[in-house]
């Protein structure tokens, strides 16, 4: 925590400690988009084809994914434990014109409110860093409502992962703080797609996420060994 606080002023600095994320948002804001939209039957050109659905971003940092899904049409609510990273989103929407319902506090608070649970659940980039991924995978989960969806998206706990995720973009290139990841937090698409089952949802089976250091773009790809996404859905529950 005191890690990401040291941080925070940096998330919406396109240049700052977290490029990797803007980088990467148009990647898997457009990956999100395309899944929710053949889930639910929408059209993915309209102009706001997520308008209606209730979307939770479990770990929302300074806003980064909340506001597209806000933009695209999505009433959007983003959770984070880190009180800056809440400020910081808030203030960004504000100047933005985007209603995002942003809350301080954790997933369990969150289900111990008794909060309806929500159509989309997005876990992104958030569980290389928490003490116990299954059980914050679990408590994601038990937010989705019957029928709905939810993604995750980390890092593979590969040789080419520590290599490129670690040594390169922390000690050799620089593009993120040394001591943003831990290499054994790392999680593999087997792991994952076990705490998903166990979390009573169906997981689909993983997408990767590969960058091209020359374009500076990533695109979906079949090569898992760094980053990957993963969606599941919930068996709809009976009335």
């Amino acid at each position: 925590m005191a890690h990401f606080a040291a941080m925070a002023e940096d998330w919406w600095k396109p240049d700052g400690k977290f490029k990797p994320l803007h980088i990467m948002n148009g990647c898997r804001t457009l990956f999100i988009k395309e899944q929710i939209c053949a889930h639910f039957l929408r059209d993915p050109e309209s102009a706001q084809p997520l308008k209606g659905l209730r979307i939770l971003d479990a770990g929302c940092g300074g806003g980064l994914l909340c506001e597209p899904m806000a933009r695209l049409g999505a009433n959007v609510t983003g959770l984070d434990a880190l009180e800056k990273n809440v400020k910081i989103a808030k203030t960004h929407a504000a100047k933005s014109g985007l209603k995002i319902n942003y809350q301080y506090g954790s997933i369990e608070a969150m289900m111990a409110s008794k909060t309806k649970p929500f159509d989309v659940v997005l876990n992104m980039e958030v569980l290389e860093h928490v003490t116990d991924p299954g059980e914050f995978v679990a408590m994601c989960a038990k937010m989705v409502r019957g029928g709905g969806m939810m993604f995750c998206s980390t890092l593979n706990r590969t040789a080419k992962a520590f290599t490129l995720a670690i040594f390169g973009a922390e000690y050799v290139m620089g593009w993120l703080p040394k001591g943003t990841h831990q290499y054994a937090k790392f999680i593999t698409p087997l792991e994952l797609s076990h705490m998903i089952k166990n979390a009573g949802l169906l997981p689909d089976a993983p997408q990767g996420m590969v960058f091209n250091p020359f374009r500076q773009t990533w695109k979906i790809s079949d090569d898992t060994g760094v980053n990957y996404l993963l969606k599941a859905v919930a068996a709809p529950r009976p009335l």
